[in-house]
Order: structure tokens, then C-alpha cells, then sequence
């Protein structure tokens, strides 16, 4: 499914505005108390933002992932917790009810999603389990008609502001695929605990924290799909889908840094010149602005053939990789060219500089990503 080509550029002109006009004024005093203004989430509801990659048939605006990509190559022009607010409910958050739940999940959670009168928060890692998603701890233990969960989950994104968890629990105690479900639990469900809020390196105005499961009793009808041992599959997909669109996020952040290098170095003269006039300069900029691009049509080539119905796990690996581990570069050459400036809080690239440096361990990190790529190269060519 895809939008008509004026509907969806209009869209991306709205994005634009949006970032420029409302977004960017806000950047350091989101970073600086840690917080979301609600006014914002509430325009980002009016917008439609929560809904963007769910079917119209549930009230979505059913963007294919080749839009969703572009689309968040603008958002990534202003600091990625903006993007956070609604990402979840557009991946990790909605996706696994698409992928696996029932048409009675769907009718129920989707809409409501679309929406963003619920917020939808993935609960996965654990603080023994990280890259390691099959070693789960969480325990889903059947009682007659019902389930008592415990367990923690870590660094759960949007868990303060979470009305629903996809969460990952163990159903059987073997070490393979099968023994990991997935159930849909509110988050007012008694027996959820919160941690208290992560303070993190970057990335402020992002909700984590811990999830506490503690004798949390969940009806069958929570089980994803209505049947046990769809989990660890189902959250492959749902990492899959994520891991394209963090890297199209990778690339709007670059082109961001890009941006504030050339302003920088434009406006301002050392030795009677222009920054921006000294040749190794020039050379930061030009490996930044050739690393991006080449991100860039990645990510549209792997989000096209995703699309198209081909198997993508090895690109969408690839893709991740290689755009993560790309913005770090791009970052720390930004802040090199603005000299001392780069290491003061109020330029921007000191801020997207610390942003930045989680995309290289999240959604996988990059060398689960590599780890990925050569097994699937391996078992292609082998």
C-alpha cells in the first residue's frame, strides 16, 4: 500500500515545516529538562504522526516503507526524541500486532494506535539479556485460563508515557525460537511496576526505564495472535522493520550535521579566511556530505525491495550498519569543524553528537549487525 505521489508530498512538506517551525526552537530546552511539552504530542496526534504506517483500514495513513523512510529523513532534521514520541507506535509498537495478532487484536489495538490515544512501548531486553534476544527471562507461566508474568525488561523507550507493552516472555524453558510468546499488556494492568527514569548520555526528552513484572496476570486473549511461541520470530520482524527505519533517521541527522558544518564554517574567519575556504575542511564536509548520499540511496534501495516482497534481512543489516556507523562519523567531524564551539552545549552538534552515538547500539547493535550480514552472505554464496 502506498500514498498518491501529491498526497505524500504534501505530506513531506508539512514534515518540513513542522521540524523548522515548531521543532528545532524547542531542541535545547528539551534537552536540557529531559522532557516532551505536551502541546508538541498533542500536534504530533493533530498531524496524524502516530498513524503514519498503519492501514487506512484502521484509521492509518498507511505509508509503505519506502515513504516511511523519506518521511523520516525530514524528521531526523530535528533532535531524534522528537521522532521517539511516535516512533514506537509506528514500528515496534504496532508492528507486531500487524504482523501476528488476531482481527479481534487488530480491531481493538490498531485503530486506537493510529490515533495516538494509546502509546505503544516494545518490552524486549533484559538486564542480562541484550543482543542475546532468544535467552529471555521473563517468565509467562499458564494458570487455568490466564498467565502470571514476571520478569524485567530494560531501557524500555516510552515505557513512562506507555498505555500498551508488546511484551517478550518465556513459555517453555528450552533455548530455541518456539519457547518465546508475545502478549499485548496495558499498562495499568496491576502488578506493572515502573523503574525510575534512565538518565542517559543523549537523546533527552526520550522516555526509558524499567519494566517490573511482578505477578502480573494476564487473561489468554493477550496472547499475540491467540497462540504461544510466535515471540522471538515476531520480534525479528518487528526489529527488521525498525532497523530500516532508524536508518533512514540516521540519514536526516546527518544531513542536519551537514548543515550545521557548512553554516558554521561559512560565517566564520580564521587567519583573514572563511572556515569553509580551507581545503581539509572542505574535505570533512565532502566525505560527510558522500557518506550520507550513499547511506541515503541504500536505505531506498533496501526499503524498495523490502516492498517488493524480497527477502531483506542481509540488506537491512547491511543498511543499518553502515548508516549508524556512518552518523558517528559525520557527527564527530561536525563538531571538529566548529572547533571549540562543537564541545559547548549551545551549538547543536554538542547535543546531536551525544543523539547520535545510541543508533550504533540499538535495534541491534553494529556488530550483531555484522554478525548478520555474514551469516547470510555465507549461507548465500556457500
Amino acid at each position: 500500500m502506498s500514498m498518491d505521489a501529491e498526497s505524500f508530498e504534501l505530506l513531506l512538506t508539512t514534515a518540513r515545516r513542522f521540524v523548522e517551525e515548531r521543532l528545532r526552537p524547542l531542541e535545547g530546552e528539551v534537552d536540557r529538562t529531559d522532557s516532551m511539552p505536551t502541546e508538541i504530542v498533542d500536534e504530533m496526534r493533530e498531524l496524524g504522526l502516530f498513524g503514519l504506517t498503519i492501514s487506512e483500514d484502521y484509521g492509518g495513513l498507511g505509508l509503505n516503507m519506502e515513504e516511511e523512510c523519506r518521511f523520516v529523513f525530514e524528521m531526523g532534521r530535528a533532535s531524534p526524541a522528537f521522532r521517539s514520541v511516535f516512533g514506537t507506535n509506528l514500528g515496534i509498537g504496532s508492528q507486531a500486532i500487524v504482523f501476528g495478532g488476531t482481527d479481534e487484536q487488530k480491531q481493538h489495538y490498531l485503530p486506537k494506535l493510529a490515533a495516538g490515544e494509546i502509546i505503544g512501548s516494545f518490552a524486549l531486553t533484559e538486564p542480562d539479556v541484550g543482543s542475546d534476544a532468544i535467552a529471555v527471562q521473563t517468565k509467562a507461566i499458564k494458570d487455568g485460563d490466564d498467565y502470571i508474568i514476571n520478569g524485567v525488561k530494560r531501557y524500555i523507550t516510552n515505557a513512562p508515557r506507555a498505555h500498551l507493552f508488546t511484551l517478550m516472555a518465556r513459555t517453555a524453558p528450552e533455548r530455541k525460537a518456539d519457547s518465546i510468546s508475545c502478549f499485548l499488556v496495558g499498562a495499568d494492568t496491576p502488578g506493572i511496576k515502573l523503574g525510575k527514569p534512565d538518565k542517559k548520555m543523549g537523546q533527552h526528552g526520550t522516555t526509558t526505564c524499567d519494566v517490573i513484572f511482578d505477578d502480573c496476570r494476564v487473561p489468554s486473549s493477550a496472547l499475540l495472535g491467540g497462540v504461544e511461541g510466535n515471540g522471538f520470530r515476531t520480534a525479528m520482524k518487528v526489529l527488521d522493520k525498525g532497523r530500516l527505519h532508524i536508518s533512514a533517521l540516521c540519514v536526516g541527522v546527518a544531513g542536519r550535521l551537514i548543515e550545521e558544518m557548512v553554516s558554521f564554517s561559512t560565517n566564520r574567519k580564521q587567519f583573514e579566511q572563511k572556515v569553509s575556504e580551507f581545503q581539509l575542511i572542505q574535505a570533512m564536509i565532502a566525505d560527510s556530505q558522500t557518506e550520507m548520499l550513499a547511506a541515503k540511496s541504500l536505505v531506498l534501495e533496501t526499503a524498495r525491495k523490502r516492498d517488493a516482497g524480497e527477502n531483506v534481512v542481509m540488506d537491512v543489516a547491511a543498511t543499518k550498519l553502515f548508516a549508524s556507523e556512518m552518523v558517528g562519523r559525520v557527527a564527530d567531524r561536525a563538531v571538529q569543524v566548529h572547533g571549540g564551539a562543537g564541545y559547548i552545549s549551545e551549538y547543536a552538534v554538542e547535543r546531536l553528537y551525544r543523539d547520535v552515538r545510541l543508533f550504533r547500539i540499538y535495534e541491534g547493535t553494529s556488530q550483531i549487525q555484522q554478525l548478520i550480514v555474514a551469516r547470510e552472505i555465507i549461507k548465500k554464496l556457500s
